[in-house]
């Protein structure tokens, strides 16, 4: 696993699953739009806090997860379950499901420096780097998503291959351009605060 980028969008959540021993109830549900860290922050927290996590809680059965709260509850182990939403839109058929799964941890869309930071981490897992101006570049001219970010870095990464040189403002703007992942009229976008 790479390291957790914590940002304003996660950071309460990332606080709550390394308190265990604050929960009101031993089961949390954590959502959050996909590719943003979710399954990597429910293994962080099974290593840290030797708790059970369901990574997707369409992937078991409505009695499983009524019996891997009670467990929870009878062991005192955490139950983590990472859901793409929360319980209240679920359709919970079990009456007592419903009525435990109340404490819900949601991941937000990034900011601009977690989109910053989550950039630069993904291109180092692909054992690239990129200079800071190229991040800053991109950052303000896209739609502001963990999955867009995930595509931007693909594309940059295949231009990149392709071409056969590293990556510039000159190649990212070209590149993301043509596949229409940033916006034309935000080309003369400043940058507007700064990250850490």
């Amino acid at each position: 696993d790479g390291p957790l980028i914590v940002g304003t969008s996660n950071a309460d959540a990332v606080r709550y699953l390394r308190h265990v021993a604050t929960w009101p109830v031993r089961t949390a549900v954590l959502t959050g739009p996909r590719g943003s860290g979710r399954s990597l922050m429910g293994r962080l927290f099974a290593r840290e806090s030797g708790g059970r996590v369901i990574d997707g809680h369409a992937s078991v059965s409505e009695e499983e997860i009524f019996h891997a709260w009670n467990a929870a509850q009878a062991s005192g182990t955490p139950l983590l379950i990472i859901a793409d939403a929360p319980p209240s839109e679920w359709a919970i058929a079990l009456p007592d499901l419903a009525s435990r799964l109340r404490a819900v941890l949601t991941i937000g869309e990034p900011d601009d420096c977690l989109a910053r930071d989550l950039i630069d981490a993904l291109f180092a897992q692909r054992g690239m780097a990129i200079s800071p101006e190229v991040a800053a570049y991109i950052v303000p001219r896209m739609e502001r998503s963990y999955a867009m970010i995930h595509r931007v870095v693909a594309a940059l990464d295949a231009a990149s291959l392709e071409k056969g040189r590293g990556i510039s403002i000159r190649l990212t703007r070209e590149t993301l351009l043509s596949q229409g992942l940033i916006d034309p009229d935000l080309l003369e976008r400043q940058e507007t605060g700064t990250c850490r």
